[in-house]
């Protein structure tokens, strides 16, 4: 039997659901922990530990508490917020039921290029980690075919059902552990205490500059939950499948960090191409370098893929909601699945990575991921506050609105760091939605011409 939303007890528009109707709810707890655990724990985790010791030195394990402290009151909000808003889009479908379909739409925009490029950044690092097994690969026309034999493969999986999808992501994530947890296991018993040590805590505005770079490590909930119409019992499943995955990726970024920091000491700093690989290099020969490398590449390629699964569906809540054409946000009769949005987000990312020039916005991302999870923050205390339940019993987070302000909170101290530059240009791309936003409205308010008019 079908409930529409509720605002404490007001029943409220649910022309979304109802135009849902052709998606499956086949993703469960265990499909959709998966997606989380991939789309999060990508190639960052094989380039990180070197990035952060750079930075902060024997004091990177500090940045990984913070951020992750960050991360976890963000989660929060965004599992009460998936419990309770459980339409297509995910934080796109948060922010526009609160704030309206203009800041749906910006926050809609700001999510789908955050999945653009950074699908199209992995992509890259994916090729690079190919070209180092297999040499051939390494020119510009063979990275472009292999990569377009990726995608396309990952398109049609995808198209080919959700269920299909998720299940490619569930083994590449067995797949992709093995190599990671094998380095732990056997480094942990070469550690160095003395590199280790901290001699000194890191200045406040050092940490949180850092702790922007992090983020990009443990972001991936954010583009996981864009499928949220097609979750089963979402207000149970959204809550344990982000906690689950959450959880093991912090526990499993402390420990790679440690164990590079252990191994490596101060070299680690300079290990800046594949530092997990040397660190296996040192403890396990040339044998455990290449397992490294081989798993970086069958991590990346499981990234891909579960951005495959996430991404395009914010292209088709756009359609489903008159911003972008409707033949975007067409469901394949036979597959229930948008068939149209998946290639079409592909193309995007191929271009963008053979192309390079995605390495140009990069700093977008950075400011762009923090306004994201700000106003999905906010967002999720308007919902509870309205008492709105689209999905079953919603989760409700003891001392949510505390919460809720940490989490900003938190937000707002890391875009302390951010330079003026780089928050004009998230402003220009944000100019740019809004006036096509207001073209797509405009267009939509003129009647049609009279014939012979």
């Amino acid at each position: 039997m079908h409930h529409a939303p509720r605002y404490k007890g007001r029943m409220v528009d649910d022309s979304g659901n109802r135009q849902e109707a052709g998606l499956v709810r086949a993703l469960g707890v265990r499909g959709l922990a998966a997606s989380i655990f991939n789309t999060t724990v990508g190639g960052g985790i094989f380039v990180l530990p070197a990035i952060v010791a750079g930075q902060l030195g024997t004091a990177a394990p500090l940045a990984y508490v913070a951020c992750a402290v960050a991360m976890g009151l963000i989660a929060v909000c965004f599992a009460e917020a998936g419990s309770r808003v459980t339409l297509t889009g995910g934080p796109y479908a948060y922010v526009g039921q609160v704030f309206g379909p203009y800041a749906g739409f910006l926050t809609g925009v700001l999510l789908w290029l955050l999945g653009a490029f950074a699908m199209a950044s992995v992509a890259t690092a994916f090729m690079g980690a190919l070209a180092s097994l297999v040499p051939a690969l390494g020119g510009p026309v063979a990275r472009a075919l292999v990569l377009l034999v990726a995608l396309g493969a990952l398109t049609v999986v995808n198209v080919r059902g959700v269920q299909g999808g998720a299940r490619l992501i569930e083994v590449l994530s067995v797949a992709k552990l093995l190599p990671l947890l094998l380095l732990v296991g056997v480094g942990l018993f070469f550690l160095e205490p003395a590199a280790l040590a901290i001699p000194a805590l890191p200045e406040g505005g050092q940490l949180a500059r850092t702790c922007i770079v992090l983020v990009f490590a443990f972001t991936g909930v954010e583009c996981a939950l864009v499928p949220s119409g097609e979750v089963k019992e979402p207000a149970r499943t959204i809550p344990r499948a982000i906690a689950l995955a959450m959880g093991f990726v912090t526990l499993l970024y402390l420990l790679v960090q440690l164990v590079a920091q252990g191994v490596l000491g101060g070299g680690l700093a300079q290990a800046t191409q594949a530092p997990l690989a040397e660190v296996a290099g040192r403890i396990g020969g040339p044998g455990m370098r290449l397992l490294l490398l081989g798993g970086a590449s069958i991590s990346m390629f499981g990234y891909l893929g579960g951005m495959t699964l996430s991404v395009p569906r914010a292209l088709y809540a756009f359609s489903r909601d008159g911003l972008l054409p409707r033949v975007v946000g067409a469901v394949h009769p036979r597959f229930h699945t948008p068939h149209v949005a998946i290639p079409l987000h592909a193309a995007v990312v191929w271009v963008l990575a053979v192309s390079g020039s995605f390495e140009k916005l990069a700093v977008l991302a950075n400011v762009s991921v923090l306004l994201l999870y700000f106003a999905c923050c906010v967002a999720a205390a308007e919902l509870r506050r309205r008492g709105v339940e689209s999905g079953g019993v919603p989760l409700r987070v003891p001392g949510g609105y505390a919460v809720v302000v940490a989490a900003c909170a938190f937000i707002l101290w890391m875009l302390s760091s951010v330079t003026w530059q780089e928050f004009a240009v998230v402003g220009g791309v944000l100019v740019l939605a809004s006036v096509q936003f207001v073209l797509v409205r405009r267009r939509a308010a003129v009647p049609a011409a009279q014939p012979g008019a």
